[in-house]
């Protein structure tokens, strides 16, 4: 009775542990696998090259009508260096946002910011030889790693995820035994990812990916980036960006130190309308931000050719156009940052224009041209002005060809000049004499019969 009862107690155990294991199986699938298999459309967008304000427009737009077109999963493919973390850190609560599940499926590698939309997805997979990590800022001081590094954690436990492994992605002060020492970031390839389940699933194609988690693609739907959103990509660019702030500034300045109104000014304007056309499009500046630039520029333009000198309309417009650049970014380091650096930039470009620009020969090929000119303009203006001061003579007669009361039009010889008398009128056809000449102004009397 007793062996009986033992091989009783024995197997009773086993089959619990059994029981258990199988339970315990299912509890990771389901926490995986989505618990019903489902068909219909899913939505496929592209997370590639730079990660950028005109990129998360993009993704924006794309999510947007995944949802609206019934998309049954999203499926984000993703092959990034990374970029910026204010855009990244917006497509992934773009991502969290959404109603239907998100797959984010790395094809080549998910660096940096790459990594952090990645952890925003509820599913993770990747294919073979990828690798997801190398989070660390720039610039790397504390407190923006210490942001950079909550912004991972958080996201990583929202997907159930172990936030020490998000965390060491980002702060290089974080070891952990047999991962990643001290010193170092931490970057996992797909091998790593799936054994420490920090991802879901390793594929190499879509179907698979998508299977794994329980969807049936009935049908892919590849999104693209449309030619604004291109555009926007381009133009949005760090150094891009630079570059056209750095050309309005100088046109400007250049405007600003020089009589008239030319060709860098034109410039510069042009500059500035693709810098906040490029952000209006990537949803960075509204209208209020290019009311405001124009504005600005309306200043400057009334105090080159309306007010003299230079005060506070000048001022005013200078300091309109830098707010409204200023706004024009996601946050004030930023913003400071590349306002500094332009205007530096530009101010280094015209002190060296103004240096070495004249001793070039096209410069003084341009100089000598316009000299030309200049004189020939010159010798013109000073015959008409011969010619003129000769048919102005004091004495000379003429007739009145309008009413003059007391001001109107006079004919000498077959030219005709504005005129006025002293108060007298004087009918048209009345023969008139030329009494005072002032500068532009013509005084005649009636001529005696």
């Amino acid at each position: 009775m007793g062996k009986k009862r033992g091989r009783r107690w024995i197997l009773f155990v086993l089959t619990a542990l059994l029981i258990a294991a199988a339970w315990g199986s299912r509890a990771t699938a389901q926490a995986v696998t989505p618990a019903e298999r489902v068909e219909g459309p899913v939505y496929v967008i592209p997370i590639e090259g730079t990660i950028d304000e005109g990129l998360a427009a993009f993704v924006e737009r794309a999510l947007g009508e995944a949802r609206d077109g019934g998309a049954v999963a999203v499926l984000l493919e993703i092959n990034t260096f990374g970029g910026r973390v204010d855009s990244a850190t917006r497509i992934k609560d773009a991502v969290t946002a959404m109603p239907v599940p998100v797959v984010a499926f790395v094809t080549q590698r998910a660096w940096s910011a790459g990594a952090l939309i990645a952890l925003g997805a509820r599913y993770v997979a990747m294919a073979p030889g990828t690798s997801i990590g190398a989070a660390e800022p720039r610039p790397a001081d504390e407190k923006t790693i210490s942001a950079l590094r909550k912004e991972f954690e958080a996201a990583a436990e929202a997907r159930g995820r172990d936030p020490l492994v998000a965390g060491a992605m980002v702060d290089a002060d974080i070891e952990i035994e047999g991962l990643v020492e001290k010193g170092q970031v931490l970057t996992l390839s797909a091998q790593q990812a799936r054994e420490l389940n920090f991802i879901d699933f390793v594929g190499v194609r879509r179907a698979e990916v998508m299977e794994a988690f329980g969807v049936v693609a009935s049908d892919w739907i590849d999104m693209e980036p449309n030619w604004s959103e291109r555009v926007a990509r381009f133009l949005t660019d760090p150094t891009v960006s630079s570059i056209l702030l750095t050309l309005g500034f100088l046109g400007l300045l250049t405007e600003m130190t020089s009589p008239g109104w030319g060709v860098p000014g034109t410039g510069g304007v042009i500059a500035l309308a693709l810098f906040f056309g490029a952000r209006f499009l990537a949803g960075l500046a509204g209208y209020e931000m290019i009311l405001l630039f124009v504005g600005g520029l309306l200043l400057i333009l009334l105090e080159l050719f309306v007010i003299p000198g230079f005060g506070v309309a000048g001022v005013a417009g200078i300091a309109a156009i830098l707010a409204s650049i200023y706004f024009s970014f996601p946050d004030a380091a930023t913003a400071l940052k590349s306002l500094a650096v332009s205007l530096f930039a530009a101010l280094v470009l015209g002190a060296v224009m103004l240096r070495f620009l004249p001793r070039s020969r096209a410069w003084q090929h341009l100089v000598l041209s316009t000299a030309i000119e200049e004189a020939e303009e010159d010798r013109l203006f000073r015959e008409a002005v011969e010619q003129e001061t000769t048919a102005l003579a004091v004495g000379r007669v003429g007739k009145a060809v309008t009413p003059l009361r007391p001001a109107g039009v006079i004919q000498i010889g077959d030219e005709r000049f504005d005129a006025m008398t002293d108060g007298e009128f004087v009918e048209p056809g009345t023969p008139v004499r030329i009494v005072r000449v002032e500068g532009r102004k013509i005084v005649v009397r009636r001529l005696a019969e």
